[in-house]
């Protein structure tokens, strides 16, 4: 009769329902409930047959610690019930280079997938061509291009063209800027003024701010409370300067916006795993930031290769972190070729030394003359019979 009444509370099934019957001898994982005793519900003073309802809502909350059947629903069936994070976690769960706004398509216009279909009738994607944009990659994106189909030229697109122009952006960059961020389109004209004076109070030089704006088409879609922030993180955690900030921001902008907790895991990777101290992460971060953007297991795969195999030191890859930015098969391939023709020395005290930075520049032609002192017929026989 229980098992019954509790079913018709909560439509559980019969196996959620028996994770319910014996949750009162587990360890809640939100850590934090007491364990029930069981005891015998009073006996009722009146003659009246107690209502089976109530009677189930009670042992349901002496079985499960107190919960109500919406904590309880919530638990067996999360993603029905999920929650919704608070606002500042989510600005930190934001993919910031990619900033995946989903837009809902205006009322008045068809739901299309196709641009190409609109471009004799539209001015505005017949400039955009000109202009380099691919109209293709923005279709793909979910609601861009109904929102590309709402703008005018005019009063839209020409004075944020402008901004940027002003702002140092070379005009061929605009069809990339705009490939990968028409949303810049979105963006008040006073808050982009007011993100490039952020930059200039923070002593940024008219080249530095340049240079974060060309590369980094999000950089304006970040309010100056956020960019503050952001640049807050990389001076304390990684032990930054003022002049270190600018260096760092400028030479690879994306790095500030990017997504905080892939951040915080190439860290972790770098620190933990990797074994570089504190002084040297900070080297390895200003000369080579892009490690930080590589997914942390290709990081990881790419260093134990280099540091276990080839036998390069810590000192000789923050000499040369270029190594680190190579994919693991082509170290392989290249170390393995090498090895094959005993030239697999990478040792400045000694004769024949290959630079570590060296095995990886360059196409396969290019290594094969140049740093194997080999040809092509006897690397690609190798290569073969791998």
């Amino acid at each position: 009769m229980f098992s019954r009444n509790i079913r018709i509370l909560t439509k559980l099934t019969i196996n959620q329902l028996k994770i319910t019957q014996n949750v009162a001898g587990q360890r809640f994982l939100r850590g934090g409930r007491p364990k029930v005793e069981y005891k015998a519900l009073p006996t009722p003073l009146s003659e009246k047959e107690p209502d089976p309802v109530e009677m189930a809502k009670k042992e349901l909350a002496e079985l499960t610690g107190g919960m109500d059947m919406n904590e309880l629903k919530a638990i067996l069936e999360p993603n029905k019930y999920k929650s919704k994070l608070p606002a500042t976690q989510k600005d930190e769960k934001e993919s910031s280079t990619e900033l995946q706004h989903e837009l809902e398509p205006p009322a008045d216009l068809q739901p299309t997938y196709n641009l190409a279909a609109y471009v004799n009738k539209s001015e505005l994607l017949q400039n955009f061509i000109k202009m380099g944009v691919d109209l293709s990659a923005i279709e793909k994106r979910k609601g861009l291009a109904q929102f590309i189909l709402t703008l005018d030229m005019e009063r839209d697109v020409h004075p944020r063209l402008l901004f940027l122009q002003d702002q140092g952006v070379p005009a061929e960059y605009f069809g990339d800027f705009i490939t990968k961020n028409p949303l810049i389109f979105k963006v008040d004209l006073d808050d982009m003024q007011t993100r490039v004076n952020y930059l200039e109070a923070k002593r940024f030089s008219k080249v530095q701010i340049q240079r974060i704006l060309t590369l980094n088409p999000f950089w304006l879609m970040f309010s100056t409370k956020r960019i503050d922030k952001r640049l807050g993180y990389f001076q304390k955690e990684f032990a930054l300067r003022g002049d270190d900030i600018r260096y760092l921001s400028s030479k690879q902008p994306r790095l500030i916006t990017y997504n905080m907790k892939h951040l915080a895991d190439a860290t972790f990777c770098v620190r933990e795993e990797m074994g570089f101290t504190k002084e040297e992460i900070k080297v390895l971060l200003l000369s080579k930031p892009r490690l930080w953007m590589l997914k942390p297991d290709d990081l990881i795969e790419r260093f134990a290769y280099a540091h276990n195999e080839m036998k390069l030191s810590h000192q000789m890859l923050l000499q040369q972190p270029e190594v680190l930015t190579s994919r693991e098969f082509r170290l392989r391939e290249r170390h393995e070729f090498l090895k094959m023709l005993g030239r697999a020395q990478y040792d400045p005290e000694k004769d024949m030394y290959i630079s570590p930075k060296a095995l990886v520049e360059g196409n396969n032609h290019h290594f094969v003359r140049k740093v194997a002192k080999s040809d092509m017929e006897t690397y690609e026989l190798f290569l073969k019979s791998r």
